[in-house]
């Protein structure tokens, strides 16, 4: 491909509307363009990386032994209501009425459609297992989009639907799919951990998510650094230690005026933050509910959502906290509560001479044995783990890091099939419902994890094997005949080696060229000018590392393989 005649429209200054490094940087290399918030026109040579990310997604599916299909975007309600997600899902799911006044919705995943299909068609266990994937467009009309590819609202998604006989063949399946999304991220070169995590609005039984590690990752996950344990904040789970031993004095309520929050009763007791119970009231399912946490933790609503099955989980309103404690906001207390489901964290189980509140104005409890004066119904993991706790797998150290998560991995199980009555017959001819597993990749959301992790300040550092292009050829003086000439054998010479090479033809001067070669991130430029070209030599460049390398003309092919490879290792791949 010559530069001349491709459609690369760069920019030189940043975007005002661009918020993040890949938005900003994808804009600026001419490869997407906004046609209105959250949704983006993919150019030349944007579509380009896209297609490159999709076949290797493509290959590893296959090889996993997974079969392709492609799916309508166009889904009625029916199909959503039978599942119970139609009301669920909320106002990301786009709804709109066709001519003849019916309910559909644009997809923003597809497992009651594939559930409806596999269910008219398969019958027999004979015809299982099955695993289906497809690559197509997704739409969620997310609240505020931003930061370009990263949440927009039209997206490209790999997603895949496992089906099995039984459990065993599920957790089969789920492996099979997680080591081939380990070989998808290893292809493409990205520095990425796969994480325990929370099911979400998907549901199921648990599942993993694969996060590309980035500074500026919007997700924080939590690593060991003494053994494999890795998991986002939503999902893990805080060890109990030690708990205080010995009697406890009597329960005694003390005077705090006007003090509310955790800090300011802390202080005004001259006691460390933990020693605080925070009662937080909440409405669950239109019910309310009372959750005690140490005061120096935050509630973890998605622990809270799976371990109770809780669908709706909102914050009391100050007159709730007020009509259920019988006082203002800032001083209600599991003692003498008028709530008849309160749940603690395991953290607070046995624990003794903790505070509470005291459920009247300017009061608190001090002295609180938790066992002897608090009715708890159920104790159970609820708060967020910090970087200070240890690993709840071996014990040893952990670590936060930011991530931007590229895929995700559930274990269904049974939760849709017995919903929208997918079942099959097994060899004694008894109905059984199908057990499933669900996969998704974020297809153009790689694209910009992959520059959020790979870039400088002169742009796009992109791993070869999803680059646009994955050498540019700079002529650097158009209108010298031999050079050109020379130009042309090489870019003859690459494409025979079948090497995606581009052609930077243009007459231009040489730092425009360099500047448009950096910022969209060619993994390698070679560079011909009349001096290298009089010293029979070419200019190769690594774009990661910088390293500059002058390859002979004279057995050229041989030269530039062995610094290919070199680059391809660099990046682990």
């Amino acid at each position: 491909m010559r530069f001349s005649r491709y459609y690369v429209p760069t920019l030189k200054e940043d975007p005002a509307e661009a918020e993040v490094v890949s938005h900003r940087l994808l804009l600026r290399a001419g490869m997407i363009r906004k046609l209105t918030s959250g949704i983006y026109s993919f150019l030349p040579l944007g579509l380009r990386t896209l297609q490159k990310i999709s076949q290797i997604v493509r290959e590893e599916m296959n090889r996993a032994g997974c079969l392709e299909v492609m799916l309508p975007v166009v889904q009625p309600c029916e199909i959503w209501k039978e599942s119970g997600r139609w009301d669920f899902y909320g106002k990301e799911l786009l709804r709109f009425k066709d001519r003849h006044g019916r309910d559909f919705c644009l997809g923003p995943t597809h497992e009651e459609v594939i559930v409806d299909l596999i269910r008219h068609e398969v019958r027999s266990y004979r015809q299982l297992p099955l695993n289906l994937y497809q690559i197509h467009t997704k739409f969620r009309d997310e609240i505020r989009p931003r930061f370009g590819l990263m949440r927009g609202r039209e997206f490209i998604m790999k997603d895949g639907y496992s089906f099995d006989r039984d459990e065993e063949g599920a957790e089969k399946s789920y492996w099979q799919m997680y080591e081939a999304y380990m070989r998808i991220f290893e292809r493409i070169g990205l520095d990425f951990r796969a994480v325990e995590a929370d099911t979400g609005q998907i549901g199921g039984s648990f599942s993993h998510e694969f996060m590309v590690l980035a500074e500026t990752g919007e997700d924080t996950i939590c690593i060991c650094t003494s053994c494999e344990f890795a998991s986002n904040l939503e999902k893990a789970e805080v060890v109990r230690g030690e708990v205080e031993d010995g009697p406890c004095p009597p329960l005694e309520m003390v005077y705090t005026p006007g003090k509310h929050t955790v800090e300011e009763v802390a202080e005004f007791l001259g006691v460390s933050s933990d020693r605080i119970v925070k009662t937080l009231l909440y409405e669950a399912d239109g019910r309310p509910i009372a959750f005690l946490i140490p005061g120096d933790r935050d509630l973890n609503e998605a622990k809270v959502r799976a371990h109770l099955g809780i669908n709706e989980l909102r914050l009391a309103s100050a007159s709730q906290v007020e009509q259920w404690s019988g006082c203002e906001v800032g001083f209600a207390g599991p003692i003498g509560l008028s709530i008849g489901d309160i749940y603690a964290d395991r953290l607070l189980k046995g624990r003794k001479g903790v505070i509470v509140g005291a459920n009247k104005k300017d009061h608190h409890y001090v002295n609180v044995d938790i066992s002897r004066d608090v009715k708890v119904g159920h104790y159970m993991d609820l708060v967020n783990i910090s970087e200070n706790d240890p690993c709840p797998r071996c014990g040893g150290p952990l670590r936060f890091l930011k991530g931007i998560e590229v895929g995700h991995v559930f274990k269904l199980g049974t939760k849709y099939s017995r919903a929208m009555n997918a079942t099959y017959l097994d060899e004694n001819g008894k109905e059984r419902y199908m057990v499933m597993g669900c996969y998704g990749i974020g297809v153009s959301r790689i694209m910009a994890a992959a520059i959020e992790q790979n870039h400088d300040q002169h742009g796009i550092i992109f791993p070869p094997s999803i680059a646009p292009f994955e050498v540019a050829l700079l002529a650097l003086d158009v209108g010298d005949a031999i050079l050109m000439k020379e130009c042309e054998n090489l870019y003859n010479s690459l494409l025979e080696m079948g090497i995606d090479v581009i052609f930077d033809d243009r007459d231009l001067r040489p730092g425009f060229k360099f500047k448009d070669a950096d910022l969209i991130g060619f993994p390698i430029q070679l560079i011909l000018g009349k001096k290298s070209l009089k010293q029979g030599v070419v200019e190769a460049k690594d774009r990661k590392s910088g390293e500059r390398k002058d390859l002979p003309l004279e057995d050229f092919k041989e030269h530039f393989l062995t610094f290919r490879d070199e680059v391809w290792k660099a990046w682990g791949i």
